[in-house]
């Protein structure tokens, strides 16, 4: 089955040659150049900038925790102002704050060990002021698949040559708390 002439077919009685290498010879600059000129959304590098204050405090908070799980004490000292501390806060029958250095932390953080400090964190809530931020956030601290405890982080922020330290943290250390299915560990 033959489809019907058109405008564009060549009359009848002149031969004409096809020939499909001169068609894709002149059809793949076409098509390079097409590619070339065609827009394309670029992959987001992980150290692109945030796109507002919140999420590059957010980053921040996030790189924390994954340094944590990696056990990198250098990653984890980076992300705090050189005098920050970090208090907890432990409720029984006497209120108990100890306090340790960010430098202390970090020690601990890069220790060598066989388990993975895991702290999840959801509900976050982040305000920002210029060049200080604040963020709380409850929390749920598994070492490996072990729940530890729980409670809630209270982090103050502040910025520096464009880019967010963890000034002080507090966080509240508990036994119980409501935590969502879609952060607890399954295991």
């Amino acid at each position: 089955h033959r489809p019907p002439r058109g405008a564009l077919d060549p009359p009848r009685g002149i031969a004409v040659r096809h020939s499909r290498p001169a068609m894709t010879s002149r059809l793949l600059p076409l098509l390079f150049a097409t590619i070339l000129l065609v827009p394309t959304a670029p992959a987001q590098p992980a150290d692109t900038p945030a796109s507002t204050p919140e999420d590059a405090v957010r980053a921040t908070i996030d790189a924390l925790f994954d340094g944590m799980r990696a056990g990198d004490s250098a990653r984890v000292r980076g992300l705090f102002a050189d005098d920050a501390e970090i208090q907890s806060v432990e409720a029984g029958d006497d209120v108990v704050v100890q306090s340790q250095t960010a430098d202390d932390f970090a020690r601990a953080v890069g220790q060598p060990r066989n388990a993975v400090w895991d702290e999840r964190i959801w509900d976050v809530d982040i305000r920002v002021d210029g060049p200080m931020a604040t963020a709380w956030m409850p929390y749920v601290f598994y070492i490996d698949d072990e729940r530890s405890h729980c409670g809630v982080n209270s982090f103050h922020l502040v910025r520096r040559a464009d880019e967010w330290h963890i000034q002080h943290i507090t966080y509240t250390r508990r036994e119980e708390c409501d935590v969502p299915a879609e952060v607890r560990k399954s295991g």
